[in-house]
């Protein structure tokens, strides 16, 4: 497929805006099926989704890894504990690790996602797509900006997670059963990295830190529950499983209400913040004395040149490597503030001159009255309590909704 010169201007348009669909055609490994919006999950998906002890309409969560590479799709059993169904390579997403901050920033989005029917877009030009949501309530209130941001087909992303389109098929079919089977909300989680202590360790001089720790909170109870956290926003931060007194609200940007954490939970959360607290330690002696490198788009796109390459006459096609194999690590001694300034952020180099082991006590507070809880090995404990809500209850505040006037429709009929 070659594109006019009418196509690339507006390829070109999409690189600034997100993806928005204004290919006049994009694809790759298109599976040939006569309704791609009804096509059923294949038998190997609904043998694992049978041994698990699923119901097929159960509900889904969907959990993003950038530097690993990789989507999940977890679902519910018959005692609404989550467990995980499958996992894919993502064939491309674009920018760095950290979250979206701006319209045509090309980064891709990092923070706690509902979504729902509406976001649901069976007539992508990307094969298919789900819109991530962005902005939520969290966004909004810290000021960042960006549309179209979407999981989608045809392994191109600008500020997007694209997947191949086989891949996308079977993603979309597990949103639309789950929605079929009454789940208003479906929970995207997306993360800069799987939030283990070693990964913490490593990455505890990124001017992305803080946030990544607040991210990490609703990781931990995720980690512990097997089921998706209650997301809130107030003071402009993320919180998760908490109790408000009736009558009152969380405000995105607003005070935080009196707030309380299941006891439960506290107790759970105890224990495995006591795992992690002895990782992170022995982690922080492997990382002494060095800072990750975060690479560049263009030195992922330089793993995958040959592949690229082979399909040159297809711009369409866009796949980006491994951060983890384009990174690496760095004695601080011989890293030169002024190029780390430049390539990690001004933010890098003051936090590795006033905190240079990265102790996350002594980073940013946090929401107050929040259980704090930290990323390491689950607690070996039996039954680990289970927090409220129950997966097909209406979904929690975050929950976005259409702001256009009129009654609501699917984003794509918008267009």
């Amino acid at each position: 497929m070659r594109l006019t010169s009418t196509a690339l201007v507006l390829l070109f348009a999409a690189a600034l805006a997100g993806c928005n669909d204004t290919l006049e055609s994009a694809a790759y490994d298109t599976p040939r099926v006569a309704n791609k919006v009804q096509q059923p999950l294949p038998a190997r998906l609904v043998a694992e989704i049978q041994k698990k002890g699923m119901d097929r309409n159960s509900p889904i969560m969907l959990r993003i890894f950038k530097e690993e590479g990789i989507l999940e799709v977890w679902k519910a059993k018959t005692n609404n504990r989550f467990d995980k169904v499958v996992e894919y390579d993502i064939c491309a997403w674009s920018g760095r690790l950290g979250p979206k901050v701006k319209e045509g920033d090309r980064q891709a989005p990092e923070g706690f996602y509902p979504l729902t029917p509406y976001h649901l877009n069976p007539n992508s030009k990307y094969f298919l797509a789900i819109n991530t949501g962005f902005p939520n309530q969290f966004d909004r209130a810290n000021g960042r900006s960006g549309t179209h941001l979407m999981i989608h087909g045809a392994c191109s992303s600008s500020g997007c997670y694209s997947m191949t389109d086989a891949q996308m098929l079977e993603i979309y079919a597990f949103a639309r059963d789950a929605f079929k089977g009454g789940q208003q909300a479906v929970q995207l989680q997306a993360f800069p990295f799987r939030m283990t202590a070693e990964n913490m360790a490593r990455h505890r001089h990124s001017p992305h830190y803080d946030f990544w720790k607040m991210l990490k909170v609703g990781y931990d109870h995720f980690e512990v529950t097997k089921r998706p956290p209650e997301v809130n926003v107030c003071e402009k931060k993320y919180v998760f499983n908490q109790s408000a007194p009736a009558g009152t609200s969380f405000n995105p940007q607003g005070a935080c209400p009196p707030m309380s954490t299941p006891p439960a939970l506290s107790v759970a959360l105890n224990g495995f913040n006591e795992a992690y607290d002895a990782a992170y330690a022995k982690a922080l002696k492997k990382y002494d004395g060095k800072i990750w490198y975060d690479p560049t788009e263009a030195e992922r796109k330089a793993l995958v040149a040959d592949l690229r390459k082979s399909r040159s006459h297809d711009l369409a096609f866009a796949p980006t490597g491994s951060a983890l194999k384009a990174g690496k690590l760095l004695d601080i001694d011989d890293v030169d503030p002024a190029k780390l300034a430049a390539v990690n952020g001004a933010a890098a180099v003051n936090q590795m001159a006033t905190n240079p082991n990265g102790d996350p006590q002594a980073q940013a507070a946090q929401v107050p009255n929040q259980a704090a809880s930290t990323a390491g090995a689950a607690p070996t404990t039996g039954a680990v309590p289970v927090p409220q809500p129950n997966p097909l209850a209406p979904p929690p505040q975050t929950a976005e909704a259409p702001t256009e006037a009129g009654p609501k429709k699917p984003f794509w009929k918008l267009w």
